[in-house]
């Protein structure tokens, strides 16, 4: 059962995390940033491989930001 939960878990932040990356690479921002937010993809994708439910919570912060309009300083 918990295994189910745990697959469910999965499924949910990979569909997320394909939805952000289509969203920022729609995004109209500077080279800079659309990076930025491709390195936070990253780790949030590098987290999953470790602790899941610590990724889903960073998905949700980075999504939020994105609905919200708040970008990362870009290089």
């Amino acid at each position: 059962m918990e295994r189910d939960s745990q697959l469910e878990l999965y499924e949910a932040v990979a569909t997320r995390l394909k939805e952000a990356h289509s969203r920022v690479r729609a995004l109209q921002v500077p080279e800079g940033v659309r990076m930025a937010l491709s390195r936070k993809l990253l780790v949030v994708t590098a987290a999953a491989k470790h602790d899941l439910a610590d990724a889903a919570r960073r998905l949700d912060r980075l999504m939020k930001d994105l609905d919200e309009g708040r970008f990362p300083e870009g290089d």
